[in-house]
């Protein structure tokens, strides 16, 4: 998996897309690291895109694109995947995705007996740490030093003692510029921890019920 410092060394300029939070953050990236930002508390489909357009950077100059895919919003995800597939589509270039808690646990200065976590609904808890990676638990399994980033939305209480700490992707990106946070993805989508299962449906045409003659 490559890091920060990998991809703006072979694929800069660089256009990140985080959509993970309600605050929509875009930044495009030099190969020296500079950086130029735009952020929006506009909803997805208005917000990415019109903070896109206020970079200084034309689209067709991007050698490549990073984006959060996940955990965190769903629609401001896909919303960010619909735009990279379509740009991707124009022109081929390499998307790149990271996961918001990983950023946040590397850009931690006391990580090591630290879990990153957010709600994953029905009483379920996404959970990031170094001993296991990104990986769905119950309530239950939560213990030690707990923190969480500002902004995501929970549905369940959060535990106690969990510290909210910013969720700022212009300060994290920086920090963890060596840490191996990315991974080339073809076809841009939210994270799912495992595919989903459909349950096979047979047709049957729907008749009258008998009545006794």
């Amino acid at each position: 998996m490559p890091s920060l410092h990998d991809l703006l060394s072979s694929h800069a300029p660089l256009l990140v897309l985080d959509a993970a939070s309600p605050r929509i953050q875009v930044g495009v990236l030099a190969p020296d690291g500079s950086a130029c930002w735009e952020s929006s508390e506009a909803e997805a489909g208005v917000g990415l895109f019109r903070s896109v357009e206020a970079l200084p950077v034309e689209l067709e100059s991007v050698a490549a694109f990073a984006f959060c895919d996940g955990p965190g919003s769903v629609l401001g995800i896909r919303t960010a995947a619909m735009a990279l597939r379509a740009w991707t589509t124009l022109k081929k270039r390499p998307v790149f995705a990271y996961s918001s808690l990983a950023l946040v646990w590397h850009g931690l200065a006391e990580r090591e007996r630290t879990s990153v976590i957010s709600d994953a609904r029905r009483d379920q808890w996404n959970r990031y740490r170094a001993t296991d990676g990104l990986v769905r638990v119950a309530a239950a399994e939560l213990s030690g030093r707990l923190a969480t980033p500002e902004g995501f939305r929970n549905w369940s209480p959060l535990p106690a003692g969990v510290e909210r700490v910013p969720y700022v992707v212009a300060d994290l990106l920086p920090r963890t510029a060596k840490a191996d946070l990315f991974r080339a993805v073809e076809a841009p989508d939210a994270f799912l921890h495992e595919e989903p299962s459909y349950v096979t449906w047979t047709p049957q045409i729907h008749r009258a019920p008998q009545t006794a003659s």
